[in-house]
């Protein structure tokens, strides 16, 4: 009776070995598939979204130049070139402050 049950104790064990060799395949590819393709995804977001971000950047940043012409050509009401003329001194001396920090 005791070798019927360490021979169907033997059987089960070696029935199971299949199931625990495709576990552990399963956990070896999705561990490999982490630190590749996860990585992969997340430096790809990263690009994606700060390509976006600096479309946006350039965007307002244009838009902020078109207002601050519209809002000095109301306070010089002459012509336009006095708020070209402020504008354009306020970008070369933003300019020259960040070359003197190169």
């Amino acid at each position: 009776m005791s070798e019927v049950s360490t021979e169907s104790g033997g059987q089960a064990g070696s029935q199971d070995w299949p199931v625990q060799a495709a576990s552990t395949i399963e956990n070896l590819v999705g561990q490999v598939r982490d630190k590749t393709a996860g990585q992969a995804l997340s430096i790809g977001r990263m690009v994606v979204l700060g390509l976006i971000a600096a479309l946006v950047g350039i965007a307002v940043l244009v838009l902020l130049c078109v207002l601050i012409v519209r809002i000095i050509n109301v306070y010089l009401p002459d012509q336009v070139w006095g708020a070209y003329l402020i504008l354009g001194l306020l970008f070369c001396s933003a300019g020259l402050f960040l070359w003197s920090k190169r």
